[in-house]
């Protein structure tokens, strides 16, 4: 029985303003209600080592090797999180507003349809699990259960991208730094959690 989308999620896409907005607005909210622990609670937690880098300094017959620990350089300054979320969340509530305009100008059950069809169902679905991770890790502190969120999320949000392309290339353009900045967020996640 394939599985149906209430009225309203095709509707809230159609008009852009609601389409880019609704993903700021719960975004925005998700971060202010969960300031406090950005600021106080993951300082203190373990952040992921990058790698560590090897530099070899030779001088005639002697090789020196210093090793630099590069903890906690693997994480973006402060201000890059709701920079990148503003955007990204912008991004996927235009590619929401592409897709069902492509789903509206396809005849009903053809290809195009069902592909649209498909791609608005994976864009709510990574839109529910995105707005339960920031609870989830940040509010909670459950990073077992973020993380599983996160790893349902970001492949979500890579079919999604395939999908939407399928039905608009240019949606590509407002998924493809989504995608890398969740595969970069899982990563966070999974080191947090280790």
């Amino acid at each position: 029985m394939p599985v149906e989308l209430p009225a309203l999620f095709y509707a809230i896409p159609r008009n852009p303003a609601i389409a880019v907005g609704l993903p700021l607005a719960f975004g925005m909210a998700s971060g202010f209600i969960t300031k406090n622990s950005v600021n106080t609670w993951y300082p203190t937690l373990k952040k992921p080592a990058v790698s560590h880098l090897v530099i070899n300094t030779s001088e005639l017959d002697e090789c020196v090797t210093d090793e630099l620990d590069l903890r906690n350089q693997g994480e973006p300054p402060r201000w890059a999180f709701p920079a990148a979320w503003t955007f990204l969340y912008c991004s996927m509530g235009l590619a929401s507003h592409l897709i069902i305009k492509n789903f509206d100008g396809a005849l009903p059950g053809s290809a195009p349809n069902v592909t649209a069809d498909i791609a608005l169902k994976l864009y709510w679905g990574q839109f529910g699990l995105n707005m339960l991770w920031t609870p989830l890790f940040f509010g909670l502190h459950k990073l077992g259960l973020a993380l599983a969120d996160i790893s349902l999320l970001t492949p979500t949000t890579y079919a999604l991208t395939y999908q939407a392309y399928k039905v608009d290339p240019r949606t590509a353009f407002a998924l493809v730094p989504y995608c890398a900045w969740l595969s970069y967020a899982t990563y966070l996640n999974g080191e947090s959690f280790s």
